[in-house]
């Protein structure tokens, strides 16, 4: 089992998006605290460099986490639309 911490930003962000995205940012946090950072089932999930990795929650929606090693804390950073992604 896995600490999933969200930033204020994001929070506020998951807060703003369409109910059924919030519904699947819920599923996104259930599985990382479960199964950990690596996601490789979720829709274009890629590692965006050193402990940094990212999905899609829809086309528009996404949210990005990171994970140092030998850690069971998963801080998600962002989460909000592609456009303003922090990658």
């Amino acid at each position: 089992m896995f600490k999933v911490q969200i930033r204020k930003k994001a929070l506020k962000s998951i807060h703003k998006m369409p109910l059924k995205i919030q519904e699947k940012m819920n599923l996104l946090l259930k599985d990382l605290r479960n199964k950990g950072p690596l996601l490789a089932n979720w829709p274009n999930f890629s590692n965006l460099g050193e402990n940094l990795y990212h999905c899609h929650l829809s086309y528009k929606w996404i949210a990005c986490w990171k994970h140092d090693k030998n850690s069971i804390i998963i801080e998600v950073y962002y989460a909000g639309s592609r456009e303003n992604a922090p990658y």
